[in-house]
């Protein structure tokens, strides 16, 4: 059973929309089990309109919290005590990708990161990195935060405009092998992100 979490380096890079990618080649279930902030919709609801997949393969969050900010603040801000142990991955059938929310070190509660939970998921990580200036110093700190935890990280899938030295220098100094790089697509539907993981990703990767 293929089982991969989507995590970022940062927030609005484009991880849930590679994410949606991912889930509809593999014919996976989604599923993000902690939802901050819903004004312009849910992450779920985004790839449900672009993965293309059946509406059962779109699990429901654990914690949807309306205040769009850092999940450890969004829920106290609502009243709401997020529990590690209803985090625990759910018994589907076949592949499952799980997206995590802003980055590696994005903090659930004030005593637990995302990345303490990443390593008790121990599934392969794909670390999703934009290409615009910033990415190498970002891309690098999310990389060793998850070696320093002995999190398994699949390798990096890039979002945005070719920057090949960018790219490489994050893996090489990384360790890590390059996925691919998702382009910025306008009209952004269910056609063209096919396509365009199709063209730019190699599903054997990821199987």
């Amino acid at each position: 059973m293929s089982r991969y979490v989507v995590t970022g380096t940062d927030t609005g890079i484009g991880k849930t929309v590679f994410a949606a990618a991912l889930a509809g080649a593999l014919g996976a279930h989604y599923w993000k089990p902690v939802q901050a902030g819903d004004d312009d919709g849910t992450d779920s609801e985004l790839v449900a309109r672009l993965s293309g997949l059946p509406a059962s393969h779109i699990l429901p969050e654990v914690y949807c919290l309306a205040t769009p900010c850092s999940p450890h603040r969004a829920a106290e801000i609502d009243g709401v005590t997020i529990e590690p142990a209803r985090l625990a991955l759910p018994e589907v059938d076949g592949p499952l990708v799980v997206e995590g929310a802003g980055g590696v070190m994005v903090p659930l509660t004030r005593n637990i990161l995302y990345a303490d939970v990443f390593r008790a998921w121990n599934c392969p990580v794909v670390l999703v990195a934009r290409t615009a200036l910033g990415t190498i110093n970002h891309s690098l700190l999310s990389l060793e935060a998850l070696h320093t935890r002995g999190v398994p990280v699949l390798g990096v899938a890039f979002v945005g405009d070719s920057n090949p030295d960018s790219e490489e220098i994050i893996v090489g100094l990384g360790g890590m092998r390059r996925l691919g790089r998702l382009p910025v697509l306008d009209p952004l539907d269910h056609m063209s992100l096919t396509q365009a993981f199709r063209d730019n990703f190699n599903l054997a990767d990821f199987t």
